[in-house]
């Protein structure tokens, strides 16, 4: 059984006898460039706030609500849109390939190892098909997250994401000034996602359990409500364990020359040394876990509305023996 066959017509998993293939993984990642770009795109203020706390906690110190006063007081309304660009095209991008290579890595994963042990192992499947996406993912979001950081920490630097870019080029280069945050992002973006695919997929079996939901039948509005619930949750400990890279990520790309000259790997230990770990774990997290709980209960909700009006029927893990039970 090949590890990237389609699942086979009759297997049990997604509960219904349908084969997902290029089409579904299609429409997964469409839906997941549309959650991710909307959502990030919409809290890009809070983002600019929570940047700038990591990189200036002298100036911005005094909480979230004081520094959304300080942007406005000195760069205007238009100050909190800051990296706006990037950050829509970035997480476009990187929605497209996470959403759509989590669909396909847990799928074919869940086809490799058939009904039942998929069903026993899906937290690691979670896991493991989030790792693999969001790799991926990230290659391709490195270089905006860099071009959107720039932006947020020196506003004079460019007006926006396509004279940021080439201007970035001329002076750094693309290895150094895209791609100097690569290991911070994949510190960050990884345990961020898995945390956030295996969180929300048990946040959402508990809460349907617990309402005696089958997920199969329910009505769109209680789907959303699914969502939302376990998108918060999943998303709040998926900041958490996810900031202090985020925080170095933010330092390292402000300046060419944060934590010194020598290797990336010296710049990161240098930078962590000069934080120290409480500033590293808490600097800007409030912050963090209000975008992030809200961001992600909005990408599971708008990633499952998109679905459904592709008419992707959403792939579901379904126990084998309760499914026999209620077929017997």
């Amino acid at each position: 059984n090949s590890f990237c066959t389609l699942l086979p017509a009759n297997s049990n998993m997604g509960g219904d006898a349908k084969s997902y293939g290029p089409s579904y993984y299609v429409k997964g990642a469409l839906a997941g460039g549309i959650c991710c770009s909307v959502t990030h795109g919409a809290m890009c203020p809070v983002d600019v706030v929570k940047t700038r706390i990591q990189l200036q906690p002298e100036k911005y110190n005094k909480g979230m609500v004081a520094g959304f006063r300080t942007v406005i007081a000195e760069e205007g309304m238009s100050g909190l849109a800051t990296g706006l660009g990037p950050t829509a095209v970035g997480y476009f991008v990187q929605g497209w390939f996470k959403f759509g290579g989590v669909e396909f890595f847990k799928i074919n994963m869940a086809s490799y190892l058939g009904d039942q042990k998929a069903w026993d192992y899906r937290t690691m499947i979670y896991l493991m098909a989030a790792a693999c996406a969001e790799f991926i993912a990230d290659i391709f979001l490195c270089p905006l997250e860099a071009t959107r950081i720039r932006l947020v920490s020196d506003p004079k630097f460019a007006p926006g994401l396509i004279a940021a870019v080439p201007k970035i080029i001329q002076n750094d280069g693309v290895l150094k000034g895209f791609y100097s945050g690569f290991g911070p992002i994949l510190f960050k973006q990884i345990p961020y996602t898995m945390a956030k695919f295996a969180v929300q997929g048990k946040a959402a079996e508990a809460i349907a359990a617990a309402t005696r939901t089958d997920m199969k039948t329910a009505s769109e509005s209680t789907k959303m409500a699914i969502a939302l619930s376990s998108g918060t949750i999943a998303g709040v400990a998926a900041a958490i364990i996810s900031h202090p890279a985020d925080t170095l990520l933010s330092m390292i790309n402000k300046s060419p020359t944060a934590g010194g000259t020598g290797s990336i790997a010296s710049r990161l230990v240098n930078l962590a040394k000069e934080s120290g770990f409480k500033k590293l774990c808490l600097s800007g997290l409030g912050a963090r876990c209000v975008m992030i709980g809200s961001l992600t209960a909005g990408q599971f909700a708008i990633f499952d509305v998109v679905m459904a009006a592709t008419g992707a029927s959403k792939f579901h893990f379904t126990d084998p023996a309760a499914k026999n039970a209620a077929q017997g």
